[in-house]
């Protein structure tokens, strides 16, 4: 793996998730090859681009601030992986942390694939919270 190819997938990182935090779903959505596939651990679905940024955009509306902290890269043949925490600023004042390790394949410059792990059992922790709040 060379230099160049660690260095554009870190820019790609850095855009993707930089985007994120700042509630740019055109940017996110340039991110994507056309033909992308985002899976999540805690559902085992496949999902399209264009239904991903429909979970972005609500994810942004109901977060007003969100953050990819202790952020781990790492470029791999391919594409790239990052493990970080995702730091969920409520608008009632609540702060969630959620570990997160999240695989891309990178075609083109483009995200063609996207696998994410996140911990089930804090989200399950959440629920139940909720439900009892």
């Amino acid at each position: 793996m060379t230099d160049a190819h660690a260095a554009e997938m870190a820019a790609l990182a850095d855009r993707f998730f930089g985007a994120i935090e700042a509630g740019d779903i055109a940017t996110v959505a340039d991110c994507y090859h056309a033909d992308a596939v985002i899976w999540h651990n805690d559902d085992g679905l496949e999902t399209t681009p264009a239904q991903n940024l429909e979970v972005l955009k609500a994810y942004v509306a109901n977060v007003p601030r969100r953050e990819y902290a202790n952020r781990r890269f790492f470029a791999i043949a391919g594409g790239f992986v990052q493990q970080h925490d995702t730091t969920l600023h409520l608008a009632d004042g609540r702060v969630r942390v959620l570990p997160v390790c999240i695989v891309f394949q990178v075609d083109g410059g483009k995200i063609r694939r996207l696998d994410e792990y996140l911990d089930r059992a804090t989200l399950q922790r959440w629920a139940g919270e909720a439900k009892a709040g």
